[in-house]
């Protein structure tokens, strides 16, 4: 028997880089707000430069097009920088934690699958397990999906990050040293 995969919505992914300050996070999710426009994920950090910070954004396109959310974010005076990435030229990722009822005979098939997945167990108790899991949203999704028949406790995930992916054939000037 197959189980249904859940439909992803059509979305575009949006890294935005804004100055480090109180209030910027409330004034994009404002303009979001006002607007109308659906945010499908968001999720804010510091970079390796602390006076700015990254917001990548995961928007729902049904709710507005995307030329009109880019310039009205273009418009934020702590927005320095807005890049559309393309998920197939983007590193998605996502962090998930969640807590599945597993009594002692199911135990092993949880920790086996959280295995599978790369995941690591946080917590056991004589009823449940916590797991972690960083990867691909479409694989947490896939994880989700097989945990649910145990019965999920609790779930939480962080949202979409992303960053461009890297073009191998570019010569970057990485060389070894002839004779080292």
């Amino acid at each position: 028997m197959t189980t249904a995969r859940r439909q992803v919505p059509r979305h575009h992914l949006l890294s935005v880089l804004v100055e480090n300050k109180a209030g910027v996070l409330a004034r994009v999710s404002g303009l979001f707000s006002r607007r109308g426009y659906n945010i499908f994920s968001l999720a804010v950090a510091p970079t390796d430069d602390e006076a700015f910070s990254r917001i990548t954004i995961v928007v729902d396109v049904e709710s507005a097009p995307l030329e009109q959310i880019i310039a009205q974010l273009d418009k934020l005076v702590n927005v320095v920088e807005i890049s559309e990435l393309h998920p197939d030229e983007a590193r998605e990722a996502e962090l998930l934690l969640v807590t599945v009822a597993a009594d002692a005979a199911e135990r092993a098939q949880v920790i086996q699958l959280v295995g599978v997945f790369g995941g690591r167990i946080l917590d056991v108790s004589h009823g449940e397990i916590t797991a972690m899991l960083a990867g691909a949203p479409g694989s947490l999704d896939d994880f989700e999906e097989l945990m649910r028949p145990y019965g999920i406790v609790e779930l939480q995930r962080t949202g979409r990050v992303a960053l461009p992916r890297l073009d191998v054939s570019a010569d970057r000037g990485l060389r070894v040293a002839e004779g080292a």
